[in-house]
């Protein structure tokens, strides 16, 4: 019963390892053809974030708040 166990063991072992390196070398055929330009799989680039404009008077007051909070805490000192 014991070799039984040991055998079955080994065999889920080498399962997990043939699997492993299959998908290593699915994983490698996909960077090749990246490489190679082949056209297996075209990158798309991606489109960037719209970047919110804040008006001055909005920085200002974003400033302002921050310098009052500062003046407080240097006052607590």
């Amino acid at each position: 019963m014991r070799t039984v166990r040991k055998s079955f063991g080994i065999l889920l072992l080498m399962d997990k390892i043939l699997a492993s390196i299959d998908a290593e070398i699915a994983h490698l055929k996909q960077a090749r053809a990246v490489l190679a330009g082949d056209g297996a799989k075209k990158t798309t680039k991606l489109a960037t974030p719209k970047k919110h404009k804040m008006s001055a008077a909005a920085r200002k007051k974003i400033a302002d708040a921050q310098r009052k909070r500062w003046a407080k805490q240097k006052a607590n000192k």
